[in-house]
């Protein structure tokens, strides 16, 4: 029972995966609305925070797959 619940806290991981890059999509289109010219720059940038975010995402979802998995 209580690794079911330790998988699903794990897997909440993906809310805040998902709230950061709703946060830094907003963020971005707001800075190419101010600064249209820097537009290359900022989506890199985009880019590269929405990756690093899904990572997280995606650990918590393997820390849950291997909490469900071995932990029986």
């Amino acid at each position: 029972m209580f690794t079911a619940i330790g998988a699903g806290i794990a897997v909440l991981t993906g809310l805040g995966a998902g709230v950061g890059i709703g946060l830094a999509t907003a963020k971005s289109v707001d800075a190419i609305a101010r600064q249209p010219e820097a537009d290359g720059k900022i989506s890199k940038a985009l880019l590269l925070g929405c990756a690093l975010a899904e990572a997280t995402a995606i650990y918590g979802f393997v820390i849950a797959l291997l909490i469900i998995l071995f932990l029986k």
